[in-house]
């Protein structure tokens, strides 16, 4: 059959077996062997490659939830060992939101808003669009705030001559600890308290390092002086997180503590805010106080 469908002529003989020849070698694969294998070499790099970036957005992208956190500090289980007011203002209202925002848990976005609103005071006073607005509150969560605050309000009015009460370093650390465990920089409040240790008022001092050199005692006191407050609660914040009192700590607690009792002011405490939740009470650790 082959030799029927031949070409005739020595020409077409030459070109005929160059490209039986091609035909052959191709078939070998030995001249593509090298490019197959630099080819393959390529992919498997760029496949690397893709599976690395991958794998690092994962890791960036990753923030802790609710659940990731250990049962104890988690706020529902908090409030139901301990009770709602063992909870801060921002644990409290991560309750209401119930669930946070990609990259955000529900106490980080509960904490960012009552930064942003100065506070749970400030939040009190917002409207529907102000909330609404906020990165991380739909309809739902703005209206199950407001509803809560409207619901606080009407308990409140109801007896207007209750005021929160101080029973205990929890109580105060409640007040403050959202809003200044996220502050940049130190800042120094003092809580007024009346005979029945109810707060009356609380009044911010310093802004920036809190140590015995740069806080004057009489700065410290006059609120209390003006307001004929017979007590107060002396509050400051670590920007580092961690709030293990220092010796400047220390320093700046006995000279209040000293100038309170020639003015008849007596200082209850001194409290150190952290992250988290975290405080340390000066008068429980016996720094400043004896």
């Amino acid at each position: 059959m082959l030799a029927k469908e031949l070409p005739v002529g020595s020409d077409t003989m030459e070109e005929f077996r160059a490209e039986l020849d091609r035909i052959l070698s191709g078939a070998s694969g030995e001249p593509d062997d090298e490019p197959a294998i630099e080819r393959e070499s390529e992919i498997q790099a760029a496949s690397d490659c893709v599976r690395s970036e991958r794998a690092n957005s994962l890791t960036v992208a990753y923030r802790p939830t609710i659940q990731d956190l250990p049962s104890g500090e988690r706020p529902r289980e908090r409030l139901r060992e301990h009770g709602p007011r063992y909870l801060n203002n921002a644990e409290l209202v991560a309750i209401l939101l119930r669930s946070g925002i990609a990259g955000e848990n529900a106490i980080n976005v509960a904490t960012r808003i009552l930064a942003e609103f100065e506070g749970l005071g400030g939040l009190a006073r917002a409207g529907y669009g102000e909330l609404f607005g906020q990165r991380g509150l739909s309809h739902a969560k703005t209206c199950e705030i407001l509803a809560a605050l409207e619901l606080g309000r009407r308990i409140a009015s109801m007896a207007p001559e209750e005021r929160t009460q101080i029973s205990c370093p929890q109580d105060a650390a409640n007040l403050v600890a959202a809003e200044m465990s996220i502050l940049p920089q130190e800042h120094l409040v003092v809580l007024l308290l009346n005979t029945r240790n109810q707060v009356v008022g609380k009044r911010q001092i310093y802004i920036g390092t809190v140590n015995s050199s740069a806080v004057r005692p009489a700065e410290v006191l006059r609120p209390a002086v003006r307001e004929n407050a017979p007590s107060i609660i002396v509050i400051h914040n670590h920007p580092s997180g961690d709030p293990s009192p220092s010796a400047e700590d220390a320093a700046v607690t006995r000279d209040l503590f000293d100038a309170g009792k020639l003015l008849d002011i007596e200082l209850l405490d001194h409290l150190v805010i952290g992250q988290h939740g975290r405080f340390v009470s000066l008068k429980e650790k016996r720094l400043g106080f004896d």
